[in-house]
């Protein structure tokens, strides 16, 4: 069994310490590292681009690879169905905000109708009102007149 180099776990323990620092950056991203492992990880990969002698990761068997590969058709499918529900949702909401839109414009048509028809009912009132006031006013004139 070969063991890695020293070349290989100086650049590990170098990673492990920029990680702790937090300035260990992953990627084209330049991201933050945000786990051990990936610390561990990059610094085996920038051992072998130095040449030093690293094992290759361990390949996954393909029992556990379909394993992965169903669990995601899995998460895939839910996720979908979970997509079609709050679609659903969304368009039953904005349906029932039309119908009230609708029912609140009736309701104010038919209040309005009813203001409409009381300020008519309150101006003749004033008009049979004032036209009384001014006959009578006219008698009472006349009377005073004649007497």
């Amino acid at each position: 069994m070969v063991k890695r180099q020293t070349k290989a776990q100086e650049t590990v323990e170098e990673a492990i310490h920029k990680f702790k620092r937090g300035s260990l950056r992953s990627g084209k991203s330049k991201k933050a590292v945000s786990s051990r492992k990936q610390a561990i990880a990059i610094g085996l990969s920038e051992a072998r681009k130095k040449g030093a002698h690293v094992p290759a990761a361990k390949k996954k068997s393909a029992a556990s690879r379909k394993k992965v590969k169903s669990q995601a058709a899995k998460k895939k499918k839910s996720a979908a169905v979970k997509k079609k529900k709050t679609q659903a949702s969304k368009s039953k909401v904005a349906s029932l905000k039309k119908k009230v839109a609708v029912k609140a414009k009736k309701v104010k048509q038919a209040v309005l109708k009813k203001l409409k028809k009381k300020k008519s009912a309150v101006s003749k009132k004033r008009k049979a009102l004032s036209s009384s006031s001014r006959s009578g006013r006219a008698s009472s004139s006349r009377a005073r007149k004649a007497a």
